[in-house]
């Protein structure tokens, strides 16, 4: 007779979760999560249409940017098949986990080499591979939340330390930052450092180390924001963009007067004209201005309902899972999501000052909505082993 290998208590359960997870399929996904991110992805492939269709027909048709960006949601289904498919637990595995972030870090270095980065509207943040353009940024802040999510988890590591259990996590994200600081892209780069921040405030680090760290940051932004006269323009713009509407100002005045165009209850999706050539990049950066002229305030809080119900059901996910480190893998992909949102909007209605960050769900990029969708689908695979 064959004996069988002796199992501990709770490796037996993991075994047995993992073999229930690999049968079950998409059965078991929380259903509030599913729902609310079907609907962001609706609406904001219809939003995308109504945001880009007039400037699209200079680029082959009225649906090229759609027909672009369900490429990239094609590639994400494939990858939220093999996300749910798998184990997540494998994503701690240090040959994956190691290998994103270098991965991350290289093409975050190669981006800003001249010549192999690709330049745009002045900042180098795009890898070409052939007719595909990447951008790594992307990539890079998930890899640093899975990096984040399996140093928190192990058992030796001891936050409410500052300089043995604390600083040496912000090692490799302050790294990032400064990569990504280079092309120059700060929205991305201080969603890292706020997510990172987050993560370990939820692993328990004392309130007064981060606050030090917090005030290290605002120091390094706000030199930043100073130490060159573009920045300088930027930020005194935001303030009073109608005072400089012929230069750092138009764009978000345009925005603005998109929102009071709209009114109440818009215009009707696809009939605002801020996006006829007035409103600058209304299908990435300033999509949500598009959402208020032809949708109104109703569409506008209706689409950060949405929102709020994805945070809050990713959020629950992450409170609920009994392993460490599925937990802190959920609340750090629902967190980078939920600044990402805040962030843009905050820009777009002139609490912030204009930078390049996309609008989760809605903005065009085929790489942006790919990394996204796989995410979430790590999110669901989460929740898939919760009792």
């Amino acid at each position: 007779m064959m004996l069988q290998p002796v199992r501990g208590a709770n490796e037996t359960r993991r075994y047995a979760a993992r073999r229930d997870t690999n049968r079950r399929g998409l059965r078991g996904i929380d259903r509030g999560l599913a729902i609310s991110f079907i609907l962001l992805m609706m609406v904001g492939l219809v939003t995308l249409y109504a945001a880009s269709y007039y400037n699209a027909q200079d680029n082959g048709g009225a649906l090229s940017e759609v027909t672009s960006q369900l490429f990239g949601v094609a590639v994400g289904a494939v990858g939220m098949v093999v996300v749910l498919r798998m184990d997540y637990r494998t994503l701690a595995k240090p040959w994956l986990c190691g290998g994103l972030l270098a991965a991350s870090l290289v093409m975050l270095a190669l981006v800003a080499v001249p010549g192999i980065g690709k330049m745009l509207n002045g900042s180098r943040r795009w890898l070409r591979l052939g007719p595909v353009s990447f951008q790594p940024s992307e990539l890079a802040k998930y890899s640093m939340i899975i990096y984040l999510a399996r140093a928190l988890s192990q058992k030796h590591r001891d936050v409410t330390r500052f300089f043995a259990g604390l600083v040496p996590l912000f090692i490799l994200p302050g790294a990032m930052f400064l990569l990504i600081l280079m092309q120059p892209n700060l929205s991305t780069a201080g969603s890292i450092l706020i997510v990172t921040a987050v993560m370990v405030m939820i692993a328990g680090a004392r309130w007064r180390h981060l606050g030090l760290v917090g005030a290290a940051g605002a120091a390094l932004g706000t030199f930043y924001a100073l130490s060159e006269g573009y920045r300088r323009a930027r930020l005194m713009s935001f303030r009073h963009p109608f005072d400089f509407m012929t230069n750092e100002g138009y764009q978000l005045s345009q925005s603005l007067l998109a929102f009071g165009s709209g009114g109440l209850f818009g215009m009707g999706i696809g009939q605002g004209r801020q996006k006829f050539a007035f409103l600058p990049y209304p299908e990435s950066d300033f999509i949500f201005a598009v959402v208020g002229e032809d949708l109104g305030w109703v569409g506008c809080v209706a689409v950060l309902a949405l929102f709020a119900a994805f945070l809050f059901f990713g959020l629950r996910v992450a409170m609920r899972c009994e392993d460490r480190f599925g937990s802190l893998l959920a609340g750090g992909i629902t967190c980078m999501i939920g600044v990402q949102c805040v962030l843009n909007v905050a820009v777009v209605i002139g609490m912030m000052p204009t930078t390049g960050l996309p609008l989760p769900f809605f903005s065009a990029g085929g790489t942006s909505i790919s990394i996204i969708m796989a995410a979430v689908a790590v999110v669901m695979n989460i929740s898939r082993e919760i009792r």
